[in-house]
């Protein structure tokens, strides 16, 4: 559908902050500018459109951060944009700075409010065009396969506990390490596999306390390992609760840590990099050829422009095929060294 020609855009960040919004974030602002649209930076998310809080953007202004982790532009969660009243003030913004389009960079709750304000727009017979940019480290949007920041999170993840490793082992000891994941067990189940965990823990799967943890720690001391490692994702449980259990069942005192936001920072990673670079692009390119609201997604290792209606819609299935072959690495038999 062809829209009217872009003038100037504005890019926003959005919910939780993840490695590599930066890196999407100039890629936007140096589309823009290559193809003669002006970028506005909306600062703190929907808020940032609901209070005027912005800052112009230009090519050079975006240099020296496609290395940097967290968010320029800053993020925020707005309640006051849910109601139809904060939306109006957003959009008496748009009008005020001249805006054709955004670039909405972030999760589900993020494309939400971007697909409610590009309606509200309509209704009012404005022409707001938004494309929505996934970036969140839990990997849970259900319209693609892959999110910036989640490589970046797992490797925070896996350095972390690879330094935990050797002081358990030192210590013969047991370690609960909680990751985030309240909805969603990608980042402990990846975590887990490239750690070689003794178990994980996944809000996907029901705990079953004996099975899950006892037993796969039993088999592993019989198998002549003395220390052990659990990954818990937070949405599977609290990792000191689990820690008190074991103790209580087995007798082990185990160390619990928990990586929390943490696993946020840090220099983006050279694939969340890439992927938030093209993505950024894409985004604005959907954006000056008029095509529909959208989101930009990856689908089997390729970049797709989905109607943001549609992709809103789609549900992600859990790759269970993973937990298996988990299950497989971790299956230690009596007399296997």
């Amino acid at each position: 559908m062809e829209g009217k020609k872009m003038k100037r855009i504005g890019v926003l960040t959005s919910g939780g902050d993840a490695p590599g919004m930066n890196a999407a974030v100039r890629a936007v602002v140096r589309t823009a500018s290559s193809n003669g649209v002006k970028c506005v930076g909306i600062r703190r998310g929907w808020n940032g459109l609901i209070n005027s809080d912005f800052v112009l953007l230009d090519s050079s202004g975006v240099s020296h951060i496609i290395n940097k982790g967290g968010t320029i532009l800053y993020t925020a969660r707005s309640l006051e944009f849910m109601e139809e009243a904060g939306r109006n003030k957003a959009l008496n913004t748009c009008k005020l700075l001249g805006l054709d389009g955004i670039v909405a960079i972030g999760g589900d709750g993020t494309f939400r409010g971007a697909l409610a304000i590009s309606r509200q727009a309509e209704e009012k017979g404005m022409s707001l065009r938004v494309v929505g940019v996934p970036a969140t480290i839990d990997n849970d949007i259900g319209c693609s396969h892959y999110t910036i920041g989640f490589d970046t999170a797992c490797n925070t993840a896996i350095e972390c506990i690879d330094k935990l490793r050797d002081t358990m082992q030192s210590h013969e000891r047991c370690s609960v390490v909680e990751v985030m994941g309240r909805h969603a067990g990608y980042l402990a189940l990846y975590v887990g596999i490239a750690i070689g965990a003794t178990a994980v823990l996944i809000p996907e799967r029901e705990v079953d306390f004996e099975r899950d943890i006892v037993e796969k720690i039993r088999r592993a001391r019989l198998a002549g390992t003395t220390h052990y490692m659990v990954v818990v994702a937070e949405g599977a449980g609290s990792a000191m609760e689990i820690g008190d259990r074991i103790q209580k069942e087995i007798g082990i005192d185990p160390r619990v840590t928990v990586l929390g936001h943490i696993q946020r920072g840090g220099s983006p990673s050279a694939r969340d990099r890439e992927t938030a670079s093209r993505m950024g692009y894409e985004a604005v390119m959907t954006l000056i050829e008029g095509a529909e609201h959208s989101i930009i997604g990856v689908q089997n290792g390729c970049l797709v422009r989905m109607v943001m209606e549609e992709a809103l819609q789609m549900k992600k299935n859990f790759q269970m095929e993973r937990y298996q072959i988990l299950e497989s690495l971790t299956n230690r038999q009596e007399g296997d060294y």
